[in-house]
């Protein structure tokens, strides 16, 4: 009789995948509200980059309507739907996709549920500013739009989704 081991090495790299992506997401987020003054501009490369903090109600890169609670159920959705996916995935780099995804996605939704002014209303922590007029933003944006972009991108080339060995 073989007994299963309950965390093989793709569930192991995909969850240390969004974990790391979690952990930096709040550490960093932590830090700009040690550090930073809310939409007092700090530059980091002048006309480039700067840090501002800013509170978030509505989705990645402000975008969509204010109704924090709808973004809290459909984030709640989306990590039970990737924490099930993620370990099926054949192959490492739709794993580490998969891993992102869950990592950004969680990071915004423990504010979204941790947060002020609570939960599930909580509102996210941004603070990267680019130019542009382009919404402020954190590490667990940059996770989710980097996933989809590279996961949309491998659909349209012909990949199966989750891939195939």
């Amino acid at each position: 009789m073989t007994t299963r081991q309950p965390f093989n090495k793709t569930t192991l790299t995909f969850l240390g995948v969004a974990i790391g992506v979690i952990t930096l997401d709040q550490l960093t987020k932590e830090l700009a509200l040690e550090f930073l003054e809310l939409y007092e501009p700090v530059p980091v490369i002048p006309e480039v980059l700067n840090f501002t903090l800013a509170f978030n109600d509505r989705a990645a890169f402000s975008l969509g309507g204010a109704n924090t609670w709808v973004f809290t159920l459909l984030a709640s959705l989306a990590c039970l739907f990737l924490l099930w996916a993620g370990p099926r995935f054949k192959t490492k780099g739709w794993v580490l996709l998969c891993g992102f995804a869950l990592g950004g996605v969680g990071g915004n939704l423990i504010d979204r549920l941790f947060r002020e002014p609570g939960f599930p209303n909580g509102h996210v922590v941004d603070f990267i500013q680019i130019p542009f007029n382009f919404p402020i933003f954190n590490i667990a944006d940059m996770a989710i739009s980097s996933a989809a972009f590279l996961i949309a991108l491998r659909v349209v080339r012909g990949e199966k989704f989750g891939g195939s060995k």
